[in-house]
């Protein structure tokens, strides 16, 4: 049973039109179980996956499934990298870029008997946002996909219904932008119900409920138009930076919060981009709740809106970062930095791929800044495709001001950031804060193999060895003893620890790639992380 036929892909702006068309397609002659990439297993994909593609998809809408003055929209949720959309012969669209959403209007387009044809081109072209993708996965860089890999559906409304909603919250208000033809609105959530006569809305709330990760609340949220309706979802809460005791310090909803958090490369052993189900990205939230933590950096990946809904509902914040374009070069992303040159300069020097790039950030905070589980994002990673992180930083955040930036995550340090923001791995190492809040925003990485559960892909990889469960998390505590702690009185707000899960060859998780076995010992990690909550607050007094 394919999952994604019945889960709607878009939680924040929802509508009763929708109709799937996920399921059996065509590629390159072969049947293909949408919306998995014909790497994966879960595709059923049985032929050698090209740089060119061609899908195909027949279907019939429903008797009456629209009306007169109805429009209808195809949705893809992505398709990687460069694609052309066809629908019974006729274009309707061309395509850049892997990891965003798109939409069409195919109204004028549609006959009783419907054909859709896809041709994608994917050859890894670096110009491109492409993440861990790589011709030859090994280590930190994994399998690659191609084509569609997340959900396509249809849904229908008014010409004059909400095509796109924009929420913006704090402890006490809501702001709605709407973008419409319609000029009247009626909004509802608990207890309130009011007509408006503009697109963007602001009400103020009383007796909020506030979000937090330990009662992650949401209002449930309507708004009509005259012959349109949606369903939509907001939460109250607000982050801060205030100065204590000379230092920098994150404080949610007013009360002192500590990052603690994991490394989420959003990889599966059989979906390879997804998992089986949408709601398996719940059971990773729910997984990582009950060890402590309280956040997922969300590693150089865009995911299904799916992710993102389960973090908001379940009280998990995200560290969202942007994917990476451009050649990776071992000599100096790597080898330079671990030498000790972390402030290398790096400048524009391809202008047409960093106004890609720049474009492609744009638009992921567009399309994910509804979200209330977001409380920051990551520019650059470790220098890989790094240009110009000062100025990249400073139009970002005039895009999403509310929200936290780390523009160089790692290494190779520029001027503009919200963060001063390290890599640590193979030794423990006290940090010392700045005039920028101190983030370790990737550390541990150690490596536990488990015989029965480790992928077939990739040689063993990742960053100290242990043996058992014990060894593994007195390896975790120890870390945070020698470095974490002693950090955070220096003034670090956040930890971000290597990672949610192995991946491939990677077999650094806190879970098997199939996450069937827990490596660590739940109870002992969650006292942990308690503790570093514990001492964060009790420094923030």
């Amino acid at each position: 049973m394919n999952n994604y036929m019945t889960y709607y892909p878009r939680p924040l702006l929802k509508r009763n039109s929708f109709f799937s068309l996920c399921g059996t397609w065509q590629l390159n002659g072969k049947d293909i179980e949408i919306p998995f990439p014909p790497e994966a297993p879960l595709s059923n994909y049985k032929d050698l996956v090209s740089g060119k593609l061609e899908y195909k998809k027949s279907f019939s809408l429903p008797d009456n499934y629209f009306k007169k003055n109805e429009k209808v929209i195809l949705n893809f949720g992505a398709v990687d990298q460069i694609c052309d959309v066809y629908l019974n012969d006729s274009f309707l669209i061309h395509h850049e870029g892997g990891y965003l959403p798109f939409s069409i209007d195919i109204t004028d387009k549609l006959n009783s008997v419907n054909t859709l044809k896809v041709t994608a081109i994917d050859e890894l072209d670096y110009f491109y946002p492409f993440g861990k993708q790589s011709r030859k996965p090994s280590g930190m860089w994994y399998t690659p996909v191609s084509g569609i890999w997340q959900p396509v559906w249809i849904e229908a409304y008014d010409k004059d219904g909400i095509d796109d909603l924009t929420i913006r919250t704090d402890t006490h208000s809501l702001s709605l932008s709407i973008t419409s033809n319609s000029d009247e609105f009626t909004v509802e959530f608990k207890g309130f119900k009011e007509t408006f006569n503009t697109r963007d809305i602001r009400i103020e709330i009383n007796d909020p409920y506030l979000w937090s990760c330990e009662d992650p609340y949401l209002y449930d949220l309507k708004i009509s138009t005259k012959n349109d309706q949606i369903e939509s979802y907001f939460a109250l809460r607000e982050i801060e930076i205030k100065e204590i005791n000379n230092h920098k310090r994150i404080f949610l909803n007013n009360e002192p919060f500590f990052i603690n958090g994991l490394l989420d490369q959003g990889y599966f052993e059989e979906g390879i981009f997804l998992p089986e189900k949408p709601e398996d990205y719940e059971e990773d939230v729910r997984n990582i709740k009950e060890l402590g933590f309280n956040c997922l950096r969300k590693h150089i990946k865009v995911e299904p809106e799916a992710f993102y809904y389960y973090c908001d509902k379940l009280g998990i914040v995200v560290i969202q970062d942007m994917v990476n374009s451009g050649a990776y070069r071992f000599f100096r992303d790597t080898i330079l930095a671990t030498a000790g040159l972390t402030h290398l300069r790096c400048p524009i020097s391809d202008q047409k791929r960093y106004d890609f790039f720049l474009e492609h950030s744009k638009e992921t905070i567009r399309h994910l800044k509804s979200h209330p589980c977001i409380i920051g994002y990551t520019i650059y990673n470790e220098g890989w495709g790094q240009q110009d992180a000062s100025g990249t930083y400073e139009i970002l955040k005039q895009l999403d001001p509310d929200r936290l930036f780390d523009s160089n995550s790692g290494w190779f340090f520029d001027d503009k950031s919200d963060f001063d923001s390290y890599h640590i791995y193979f030794r423990n190492k006290v940090l010392k804060g700045k005039d920028k809040l101190l983030l370790l925003s990737e550390c541990g990485g150690f490596i536990r193999d488990i015989a029965d559960h480790k992928s077939e892909k990739g040689t063993t990889w990742g960053y100290g060895k242990t043996d058992s469960e014990d060894e593994l998390t007195d390896k975790i505590i120890t870390m945070h003893n020698e470095m974490v702690i002693p950090s955070i009185h220096n003034g670090m707000v956040g930890c971000i620890m290597t990672q949610i899960s192995d991946v491939e060859g990677e077999i650094n998780g806190v879970y098997t790639y199939d996450r069937k076995i827990c490596k660590v010992n739940k109870e002992k990690i969650l006292e942990a992380n308690q503790k570093l909550q514990k001492i964060y607050s009790e420094d923030c007094k």
